[in-house]
């Protein structure tokens, strides 16, 4: 009787050591677990959990995952938000708003125009969007209330998402990206922004408003590199709005969420990979600022964005980013980085469409030292000094605008960030 209750016994172990090695295979592999397999089921039953454990991490294991990491396409994404971004596309639309207790819209050339009589709830407008972002982004938006993806839908195109919270409710702003990456000369701006294309090292800050054209233009000069450089370009976005392709260059393209963490993250690592040319979508911290000076500093050629009107509001905003004991340094530090900074706006032309105005700052000696001492004040001074250099002011931008007819003059002097300069140039040409 003793014998038959131990064979049971010995028949019931095994049972229950089988199953707990096919959990711990499907669950984790730790070696807390894996210890305590050993001593209750001996050391084949641990090897075999951690094999399995092992081969549920690779791709061919996990499929999902690698739909995560390697497509934009999310097939699951609500057919109401496809019926949208159909129209947004079909009307050469930039942005698509959903925005809770109002229709959807777009905005075509600048103006907002609805795509239905109906108003949208919070609830309609996360469950058409939600799907259709990455894993990530999902993940953020449960965590933070924003996010940002990038998404494709075959036969429409790309587009750049990014859902956020308002009053409570969700909503959305999806941007159309397109799909063919402009040439500097077909953007029609003044003709000295394609020279920082033949810069060797330095960092070029690209400033403007939201909608601005600041993204067409950067992409518009790596791709100017990639036609006629053989060098080697490392771009970090979030998300990747312009695919770039392999010409003379080699490019490397990292979008935050899915192949690095965060921009630190990615600009650290991009200094290890022997970059040539380093572009950062946005310079969006501190650390992100420290880490592309750095990057300029030591030889690299840097291209980033900021959400700026001029030269000293650049200048301003990166040092302000700072504590107040580090803001003298980081001046110090960006006078011997800085190798150009440009602001651009987009204006409503006369015959429909619009129209770029620029402004481009070549850094020399005397803006590195204004730069240095704080006297921002004077950094509209060097555009003139170093106009040889291919400076350009916004009113001469603006000026030339008039002059071919693209802006009437009283447009133009609303933008002008001196407008007593530009009306002494109009009227010097009888305008």
């Amino acid at each position: 009787m003793p014998d038959a209750r131990g064979q049971e016994f010995r028949v019931l172990v095994k049972t229950v050591c089988h199953g707990f090695t096919r959990i711990l295979a499907d669950v984790a592999s730790s070696n807390f677990f894996l210890s305590v397999l050993i001593r209750i089921c001996g050391k084949r039953a641990a090897s075999g959990a951690a094999s399995a454990s092992k081969k549920s991490m690779t791709a061919e294991a996990n499929p999902s995952r690698v739909q995560v990491i390697h497509s934009e396409t999310r097939t699951d994404a609500s057919t109401q938000l496809r019926e949208w971004l159909e129209q947004l596309v079909s009307r050469r639309g930039s942005d698509l708003l959903l925005v809770p207790l109002a229709p959807p819209a777009i905005r075509i050339e600048g103006a907002l125009e609805a795509i239905g009589e109906r108003a949208l709830s919070g609830d309609e407008i996360e469950a058409a969007v939600v799907p259709a972002m990455a894993a990530h982004a999902r993940e953020e938006y449960r965590l933070s209330g924003i996010a940002d993806s990038s998404y494709r839908v075959e036969g429409i195109g790309r587009f750049r998402i990014n859902l956020h919270r308002e009053r409570g409710r969700a909503a959305a702003t999806v941007r159309a990206l397109p799909s063919a990456i402009p040439r500097i000369e077909d953007l029609r701006l003044p003709a000295g922004v394609g020279a920082l294309a033949k810069l060797r090292r330095g960092l070029v800050i690209i400033g403007g408003a939201t909608g601005s054209g600041k993204s067409t233009t950067l992409a518009a000069l790596v791709n100017e590199i990639n036609r006629n450089e053989a060098r080697h370009i490392v771009t970090i976005e979030d998300p990747i709005e312009y695919e770039h392709a392999h010409d003379r260059s080699l490019i490397e393209q990292v979008e935050i969420g899915i192949d690095a963490p965060d921009f630190p993250t990615a600009l650290r690592a991009a200094l290890r990979q022997a970059p040539d040319v380093i572009v950062v979508g946005e310079m969006r911290d501190p650390e992100t600022a420290r880490i592309a000076l750095s990057a300029a500093e030591t030889g690299h050629l840097v291209f980033t964005t900021l959400h700026t009107t001029d030269a000293a509001s650049t200048v301003s905003r990166i040092a302000d980013s700072f504590p107040q004991e580090r803001q003298h340094s980081v001046r110090a530090e960006m006078a011997m980085a800085l190798a150009a900074m440009l602001t651009q706006t987009l204006l409503p032309r006369r015959n429909g469409g619009r129209v770029p105005a620029a402004e481009l700052l070549i850094v020399g000696y005397g803006a590195r030292q204004h730069i240095r001492k704080n006297a921002l004040q004077h950094l509209h001074q060097e555009i003139t000094i170093t106009r040889k250099q291919g400076s350009f002011t916004m009113e001469e931008s603006l000026a030339q605008l008039v002059f071919q007819q693209e802006l009437s003059r009283e447009e133009a002097m609303t933008r002008a960030l001196h407008p007593d300069d530009l009306d002494t140039v109009l009227k010097a040409k009888g305008f």
